[in-house]
């Protein structure tokens, strides 16, 4: 029988990322990372030997691992994901970052995540800010599903998630901050028919022509949802910022700002309602 390490070995030079083969690898025998260090050497049997080639071949197709694996980590949290939602990815940890530093830690607020998909963002909050009401949003009833499923899972219980788009379920509501990763990609944008982004869902990818439809729609309806004073931050892609800060100003925020992520790309931008 083939050992952890032949295993790996092979599935690495099938995959070309040993981080793959060993994340396939380790959900098959439901172990933590920590196991390889002292199993290198362990022969496997033959069921897991099929499970785990029956698992590279797809990757080796192009399915996402996390799909692959049910799983994948976010902020502190393991989150489920399935292909109704979208991965979640590190540099989304950004928007986070921004939301947290305008959150009071030790006070009652409303927050708001709209197009909430496996709940990634609503859960990383909300699991920060206990006092916080955090309002999750998707306008898919699958995605809804996983997240509410993360949710119970996490023992997170101030989070409410409510099916619809956008802002469209939350009519008379208002709240201290907006957030949303929504689709910005554009709609003819070859990266959609290549790598992971085949297999994630298309309404949470690409958004108009210009890939700035959605984000339109959340800068202009948040401003009758936001408290005064409140915040409005998303996610846009790396060539957006501009546009980003131009469609806040003119819908009449202030304090309008763009942040970078660590590969110094513009990331996220927001604005404040009603503010001096």
């Amino acid at each position: 029988m083939a050992d952890v390490r032949t295993l790996l070995v092979a599935a690495t030079a099938r995959l070309g990322e040993r981080v793959d083969a060993e994340a396939l690898l380790l959900h098959v025998l439901r172990q933590p990372r920590s196991w390889l260090f002292a199993h290198a050497d362990d022969a496997l049997d033959t069921d897991v030997r099929t499970a785990f080639d029956a698992l590279v071949a797809r990757r080796a197709a192009g399915e996402p691992v996390a799909y692959l694996t049910g799983r994948r980590g976010f902020w502190t949290l393991e989150l489920e994901v399935t292909p109704a939602t979208l991965i979640p990815r590190p540099e989304t940890e950004l928007l986070v970052e921004l939301a947290l530093e305008r959150l009071p830690r030790d006070m009652a607020c409303r927050v708001a995540d709209l197009g909430t998909g496996s709940g990634a963002i609503a859960l990383a909050l909300a699991s920060e800010r206990p006092q916080a009401q955090v309002v999750a949003t998707d306008a898919s009833v699958d995605a809804l599903a996983v997240a509410r499923r993360n949710a119970q899972r996490l023992g997170i219980a101030n989070v409410r998630f409510v099916q619809g788009d956008w802002l469209a379920p939350l009519t008379g509501e208002r709240f201290a901050l907006v957030v949303s990763n929504p689709p910005y990609i554009e709609a003819a944008d070859p990266h959609l028919a290549q790598g992971d982004l085949r297999y994630e869902p298309a309404a949470a990818l690409a958004s108009g022509a210009d890939g700035l439809d959605a984000i339109r729609r959340i800068v202009a309806d948040a401003c009758a949802h936001l408290e005064p004073g409140g915040w409005l931050l998303f996610e846009h892609g790396w060539n957006q910022g501009d546009a980003a800060r131009a469609l806040l100003r003119e819908a009449g925020y202030v304090q309008v700002f763009t942040a970078q992520d660590l590969e110094a790309r513009d990331r996220v931008s927001g604005g404040r309602w009603g503010a001096a």
